[in-house]
């Protein structure tokens, strides 16, 4: 698998990190996608934060979906009882 390099703006971000923020985002990276790829430790955790904030956004828009599909049921219930 092939990883996508990192971006200039992800590049920065991860130099901004505090050393408690590099370990915790490091704790999550693939030990063989680190070593397999020969990539730094800042390329990774660049990397590493660029996935994590598409995870999120995938994330809110599910959670989007799903409230806007419980207030549409919800409705419906209300709608039903009058």
């Amino acid at each position: 698998m092939k990883i996508k390099p990192a971006s200039e703006e992800y590049l920065l971000k991860a130099k901004q990190l505090t050393e408690e923020g590099s370990e915790s985002l490091l704790s999550r990276i693939h030990i063989n996608q680190h070593a397999n790829n020969k990539l730094s430790t800042l390329e990774a955790l660049a990397i590493q934060l660029e996935l994590d904030d598409e995870a999120l956004s995938e994330w809110r828009e599910n959670m989007h979906a799903i409230r806007d599909r419980e207030a549409k049921e919800a409705k419906g219930k209300i709608q039903n009882t009058l």
